[in-house]
């Protein structure tokens, strides 16, 4: 499966796609893996969430890889614009399988180059 995964690192972001998701499927928001997995060497990230093949954002208090419909008032996958308005919508829950497209993450620990150099700045400006 193809992941696109998006490490951020304070102000920056950048895209990489993993080829082989198998390395990261079944880690939970929260989680920390070696960056080694992307090519980023020397580099710890943390998942801070994600996305599936149709859109529906993952939450981590959803235990497992179902989807639900949940009753939200605020949070991750509902912004409402009063106060006290909740609405039931999809949610995916918080672990990494097959179905999930993108997967957010941000850097934990830095290593000795920066992302932008390993990774190439041709790919950045695309």
């Amino acid at each position: 499966m193809v992941y696109k995964v998006v490490v951020s690192d304070k102000s920056e972001s950048h895209q990489i796609e993993l080829e082989d998701g198998a390395k990261i499927e079944g880690l939970v928001i929260g989680d920390e893996f070696d960056g080694s997995i992307l090519g980023l060497d020397g580099y710890t990230l943390k998942i801070t969430g994600g996305s599936d093949k149709n859109g529906f954002t993952m939450k981590k208090d959803v235990p497992g890889t179902r989807r639900i419909k949940s009753l939200l008032s605020s949070g991750v996958g509902y912004n409402p614009k009063d106060k006290g308005i909740k609405r039931r919508k999809t949610v995916r829950g918080n672990t990494v399988a097959d179905d999930i497209v993108q997967v957010n993450t941000v850097v934990s620990s830095a290593g000795n180059k920066p992302i932008s150099d390993i990774i190439g700045s041709d790919e950045e400006e695309e």
